[in-house]
């Protein structure tokens, strides 16, 4: 059964290209975002067409929509093309992010490129401007939900400032949109993912042995986060969420999610530290 539109920017690899194929098998349309339109485009591999066509072998719908998420322009002309395609917009997830390559190199930040400050224009700024573009569309009809994809690194050191900023800003953001969300019947959370199965992950985890086998035995899909965002969606209590930062581990074990093999990852809770609460205090409203 069709269970309403979404759009997962940056889904042409990684955690997007699991998410929108999790929201294929629960019966979406799927817009995918990215710039890969061929597989040699990223070291990394993966194409928005080898995504769109993973959603629609799921069960659902894919379309592939190139764009780059650094230009503003193009960020709109997606959601252009979803309201005059389809005339509504269920789910958006903010997903797409600029990953540098030395990203986990050791070293202070100084001694490493200035543009890893790319993550901040692409993974922070992005977000805010495809929400903008989007929240017209989620707004028509309540139950809309905003997503955005984040990790430990809002509220503990990973990686640098420049990661620490954005995964940081992407909790607050999502935190903000949801207090003007609410009035409309629509959601906004942020959920950290846990260590994903990714080809980013087996390249890092292959250039440095031993240094992830900790995580790698609690490692999760980024289907799971997917399979977490569309229990979300149809859960009637979803506005209680509106507004948080969840673990997407331990809001899969209230719904009783499971990741691909059956399995139900744990909780970094303990190691990684807790999402920050943010205040409900409204200071110009």
């Amino acid at each position: 059964m069709k269970q309403g539109v979404a759009v997962v920017t940056g889904a042409s690899r990684g955690a997007g290209q699991g998410i929108a194929r999790a929201l294929g098998a629960a019966g979406y349309t799927v817009y995918v975002t990215g710039r890969s339109q061929t597989a040699d485009a990223s070291r990394l591999g993966g194409t928005i067409h080898d995504t769109a066509a993973e959603v629609t072998a799921a069960g659902g719908r894919g379309v592939a929509v190139a764009c780059d998420h650094a230009d503003d322009a193009a960020v709109r002309a997606v959601f252009a093309q979803v309201e005059r395609d389809e005339g509504r917009l269920d789910i958006l997830v903010n997903n797409a992010t600029a990953l540098h390559d030395e990203l986990i190199r050791p070293g202070p930040f100084w001694t490493k490129p200035a543009d890893m400050a790319d993550i901040i224009t692409v993974g922070l700024r992005s977000s805010y401007i495809a929400a903008h573009a989007a929240a017209p569309l989620l707004v028509k009809k309540p139950g809309g939900l905003m997503a955005f994809t984040s990790a430990p690194g809002a509220a503990s050191y990973a990686h640098g400032p420049a990661y620490g900023a954005q995964k940081a800003g992407t909790d607050k953001m999502a935190a903000d949109i949801a207090v003007e969300l609410r009035p409309f019947g629509a959601a906004s959370v942020a959920i950290w993912m846990g260590f994903l199965k990714t080809a980013r992950t087996a390249a890092a985890v292959a250039e440095r042995p031993g240094q992830f086998d900790a995580l790698l035995a609690m490692a999760e899909t980024p289907d799971f986060t997917g399979r977490v965002i569309a229990a979300i969606h149809r859960d009637p209590a979803m506005m209680e969420l509106s507004g948080r930062t969840v673990i997407g581990a331990e809001q899969a074990m209230a719904y009783g999610v499971r990741d691909l093999d059956g399995s139900s990852p744990g909780s970094l809770r303990s190691i990684v530290g807790n999402p920050i609460t943010y205040d409900e205090i409204i200071l110009d409203g």
